[in-house]
């Protein structure tokens, strides 16, 4: 990098552009950073003004390759292999994509704005001018996978729970919400009340995405590659990236940027706990059969009821098919014996093969998870609950079976 660097504030170009840019020289590349509200047609407006003038060779934009593809194609989720997304353990993470789409489209009925105008604004008149377009932005998927390791354990459940709750109401998006909106993206606006008060929060939402961004550009369009570089970002980060860029930037970028992406493993005591479950009830199988041959023979069976039979009403609570029911009721003491397989995944599994999703279910599926009927109406955001209910009927029937098989063996009337 050059040691010349200077930061200017851009004036404005006969009023044309209403939003705040702010333009970095380092060396002969000049970065215009344009901040714009996520629900704004005005935002819209500036990005398609700033790219037809002609005075740029790159355009820079706050996204990744996941919110690109949904920006681009909203339609992508058709052309995926539901079931494979369960085998990898995506599942989570799809339904929360699918929340966070449904808070966009409750925002854009009301303000008559679709979130992310400008973004796509950007995707038409770069393809137009024949630009090349660079995706700057840390993948969502890890940013949330981080907020939640940067978080303490015991707020985890508030803070998720609380994200879920505000993507799935169905009350008015508040006035001082969409003005949250207008300095960040959804995913920004979400967490905002809590970012504010928390740091631990506030370093992988914000703080880390400001430095990976940089580092992106120091990447692909390094000064000297381009003249005049056209960075479209939120308006909130146009603080932190400015200063980045003014500083010093590291000659090879890449593994910092790549230190940014890394999520942190399970600990080796979280690995360890299914197979340490597995191991426990086995040993109080084994326990019971060598006091008493009917004891043994009861613990079995309050395993399998127990592990069954809340599983099994964890998936009717998802409306799912009845053979899904009822393999589920089978599946699940067995599953929750096997650390490798999840009472989840075989539900899912048989929900797909029961009730196969058809065309329309994925052509109306960004619509009808606005409402929270509509998540059990539509096949496949419906098999995404078969999936997480009977995850966490099995994770409870575990614990409430183990916990009794306890008392059974160690309690007062053992």
């Amino acid at each position: 990098m050059t040691d010349s660097q200077d930061s200017v504030i851009a004036p404005r170009r006969d009023d044309a552009i209403s939003g705040p840019r702010r333009v970095v020289e380092v060396g002969e590349t000049r970065y215009t950073l344009l901040g714009t509200a996520h629900v704004s047609a005005e935002s819209a407006a500036d990005v398609r003004e700033l790219i037809r003038s002609g005075e740029f060779d790159v355009v820079a934009i706050e996204l990744c390759g996941s919110r690109h593809q949904g920006l681009d194609n909203p339609d992508a989720l058709a052309g995926q292999d539901l079931f494979e997304i369960f085998r990898q353990g995506k599942a989570g993470m799809v339904a929360a994509s699918l929340a966070l789409g449904a808070f966009q489209q409750r925002v854009a009925e009301q303000s008559g704005i679709e979130p992310g105008a400008e973004m796509r604004a950007a995707l038409e008149e770069t393809r137009r001018a024949g630009l090349p377009l660079l995706l700057i932005d840390r993948d969502v998927g890890v940013t949330l996978k981080r907020i939640y390791h940067n978080v303490p354990w015991w707020q985890r459940f508030s803070l998720f729970s609380g994200l879920l709750g505000s993507v799935m109401s169905r009350q008015e998006v508040s006035a001082e919400e969409i003005e949250r909106l207008k300095e960040g993206d959804v995913l920004e606006s979400t967490f905002s009340e809590f970012a504010a008060e928390s740091e631990t929060l506030y370093l992988p939402l914000i703080t880390e995405r400001d430095r990976y961004m940089v580092l992106r550009l120091a990447e692909d369009a390094p000064p000297g590659r381009y003249r005049n570089v056209l960075v479209v970002i939120g308006a909130g980060h146009m603080k932190g990236m400015a200063e980045q860029l003014e500083a010093p930037l590291p000659e090879a970028p890449t593994p910092e940027r790549e230190r940014l992406e890394v999520t942190p493993p399970p600990t080796k005591l979280w690995r360890a706990l299914p197979w340490l479950i597995t191991a426990l009830v086995l040993t109080g199988f084994a326990i019971g059969f060598s006091r008493n041959t009917d004891l043994g023979w009861q613990l079995v069976g309050e395993w399998f009821l127990i592990n069954g039979v809340l599983s099994g009403l964890a998936t009717l609570a998802a409306l799912a098919h009845p053979v899904t029911v009822a393999a589920t009721v089978v599946a699940a003491p067995l599953t929750s014996l096997n650390p490798t397989i999840g009472a989840g995944f075989v539900a899912a599994g048989v929900e797909l093969w029961m009730r196969k999703p058809k065309v329309r279910d994925f052509s109306t599926l960004r619509h009808d998870v606005t409402e929270l009927k509509g998540w059990w109406r539509n096949r496949v955001s419906r098999t995404l609950l078969v999936f997480l209910t009977a995850t966490i009927g099995s994770a409870a029937g575990t614990w409430i079976a183990g916990f009794r098989i306890a008392g059974a063996l160690f309690g007062s009337g053992a």
